[in-house]
């Protein structure tokens, strides 16, 4: 499926009822539209959500963890402090989404699209990303430690100190990103992880200098 641009270009729009109430812990939520929701320390883990749309919906802490989602839009919606560790997200599209603060590690990502959103301290750690898009989003301290990172794309985005210590990179093209500035470094740790990723020369210029100092080698003009 082509990833859609907006709501509407779902083929399921038409056919998804409002929801009033409150999540539920292991919810089933089928062809459902959460609309300019407010959730205030939701808890609804193991909850299954598919062919559902989140639009303008706010998450303030909570519990979403070993939910499973499928077939899921996500749009102006901000997740703060959300405990979403171990979820499974296959075919999910964000867009112009914040995350800060949200704990998705040991997570299972599959063919999903983030779109102009802001994720600022989201802990991917231990996380599987197959055929993931990050486009023209901002990445502050996003921490990829021990990830597996398969087909994952970051064009138009900005990285600042991300962590990307003992990843796993199957074709991973980081081209097109811009790593650091304001005098913070892109790539924070993980340098040695990052075989079998592709980068453009301006990033090769930008991670030379901090290449050089984690392999011990002192740059000194004479």
């Amino acid at each position: 499926m082509k990833p859609p641009r907006a709501l509407a270009d779902l083929p399921f729009a038409a056919e998804l009822r409002p929801f009033d109430g409150e999540l539920e812990l292991d919810g089933d939520y089928d062809r459902v539209r959460f609309d300019s929701a407010a959730f205030a320390e939701a808890v609804a883990g193991g909850s299954r959500f598919a062919e559902s749309a989140f639009t303008g919906v706010t998450f303030d802490g909570g519990r979403l963890r070993r939910a499973r989602l499928s077939d899921v839009w996500v749009s102006e919606t901000r997740f703060i402090a959300l405990d979403a560790a171990e979820c499974s997200w296959t075919d999910a599209w964000f867009s112009g989404c914040v995350l800060a603060g949200v704990q998705a590690f040991s997570s299972v990502l599959r063919r999903v699209t983030l779109r102009g959103c802001k994720l600022d301290s989201v802990n991917f750690r231990e996380c599987k990303l197959t055929d993931v898009l990050f486009e023209d989003c901002v990445l502050r301290d996003a921490d990829f430690g021990g990830a597996k990172l398969t087909r994952v794309r970051f064009p138009g985005c900005t990285l600042s100190d991300a962590d990307f210590s003992k990843v796993t990179c199957t074709d991973v093209d980081l081209r097109g990103a811009t790593l650091g500035g304001d005098g913070v470094a892109g790539v924070r740790a993980g340098y040695d992880s990052l075989r079998g990723a592709r980068i453009d020369t301006l990033q090769l210029m930008t991670l030379a200098p901090l290449l050089a100092h984690h392999l011990g080698i002192a740059v000194e003009d004479a």
